[in-house]
């Protein structure tokens, strides 16, 4: 009794197979980018405007910026300077690795922010005066935030083929 012989398989040669596209960078004029830029400067900015402000029993009213409000004051700030480097540097032609996309740096970046901004909205500092309330600053960082958070969803949704 014969065996049968196996079945080979049908081989691709390389005029078969189709050439994989280099790592697309977004378009400079897309919504992504566009909000990635606006975003990372606002939350620059932010950290210097009044995320706290309250009336001394004088009658003075007093403003505490975000740097001044600790440590998540000024990671906010950094967060923001970091998404305002990656993008300088996108726009210049350094690309990260493969390993690790610009969109899902974006999406990281603005989770940490949306966080630190959420805890400094939840939680006011016990050194500031009990009649202290959330200034405008800290509403502006949260719009940021989620701005940042958008544009690598946004980022993302522009990739998908």
């Amino acid at each position: 009794m014969q065996t049968p012989e196996p079945a080979a398989r049908p081989t691709r040669t390389q005029a078969e197979r189709k050439p994989r596209p280099e790592r697309a960078t977004p378009a400079a004029g897309s919504w992504g980018v566009r909000l990635a830029w606006v975003s990372g400067l606002v939350l620059t900015i932010s950290a210097f405007t009044d995320w706290y402000v309250g009336t001394l029993p004088n009658g003075l009213t007093f403003a505490v910026t975000g740097w001044h409000t600790g440590t998540l004051g000024k990671l906010v700030f950094f967060v923001g300077l970091a998404t305002l480097i990656l993008e300088a540097s996108r726009a210049a032609g350094i690309l990260l690795p493969a390993a690790v996309p610009d969109r899902l740096l974006l999406i990281a970046l603005g989770s940490l922010a949306v966080i630190f901004v959420l805890v400094r909205l939840i939680s006011v500092p016990d050194t500031y005066f009990v009649s202290t309330s959330r200034g405008i600053g800290l509403y502006i960082a949260l719009l940021g935030a989620l701005g940042l958070l958008g544009a690598g969803m946004l980022r993302t949704a522009e990739d998908l083929p």
